[in-house]
């Protein structure tokens, strides 16, 4: 499914003429964290939270505290990692979505891209986890996937999961064999094996902290 397909429009950005009441009256209806904001020109303002709109006084228009606004969005091209850092970046739950000419086409939800999230390859796919360690300066990942190959392994994904001034940590999702001689021409090629998971378990952990990030950004 392409990322765009997700963009829904059954709500639509208020106007910053509306009065402050309205805007309360939507938070009180939904669950959002943020509810957009255009002009009288159909122009994208930005997005007020639900905090700061429960501290206005109600029978204010909108336009009075546009310095409130929370101008974050992303485009209907945007890709959906990148989709999926806006909303921790805003802890928001929705995400307002423009094309290239700052038209509103909609927005997203978090669960729908936490669902995408969880339906990649890396989680769907079965495998093995093996986390890898080595100097910061010293590892490619050209490299890592040389060893793979190497030993018939399937590389599902990799990303760096932890990184410091000198050591760097690689997650790697391996199909198609055991990991065993894997780890084993890892060593010889002088990287730490800091976990190796035949099972699916380190997945399973993975996807509860994915769902501990929705549920965070959902609060």
């Amino acid at each position: 499914m392409k990322l765009s397909e997700l963009i829904i429009n059954d709500i639509k950005p208020l106007n910053s003429k509306n009065k402050v009441s309205d805007l309360q009256l939507l938070f009180n209806q939904l669950t959002f964290s943020h509810i957009p904001i255009e002009d009288e020109n159909k122009t994208y303002l930005g997005c007020f939270s639900e905090t700061d709109a429960h501290c206005f006084e109600s029978k204010k228009p909108l336009d009075e505290y546009k310095y409130a606004l929370e101008d974050f969005f992303v485009r209907d091209n945007t890709l959906w990692l990148d989709v999926l850092e806006a909303f921790a970046v805003n802890s928001a739950n929705i995400m307002p979505v423009l094309n290239e000419q700052n038209k509103y086409l909609g927005y997203y939800e978090l669960n729908d891209v936490i669902s995408l999230f969880n339906e990649s390859p890396f989680f769907s796919e079965a495998g093995g986890i093996l986390v890898v360690e080595k100097g910061v300066n010293d590892y490619s990942f050209s490299e890592i996937s040389q060893i793979v190959e190497s030993n018939d392994g399937k590389l599902l994904g990799a990303f760096i999961s932890k990184m410091n001034t000198d050591l760097i940590q690689i997650t790697l999702k391996i199909g198609n064999t055991g990991l065993n001689e894997i780890i084993q021409t890892f060593r010889r090629y002088s990287y730490n094996i800091v976990s190796g998971h035949e099972e699916d378990s380190y997945v399973e952990s993975l996807k509860e902290r994915s769902d501990y990030l929705k549920r965070y950004l959902n609060i």
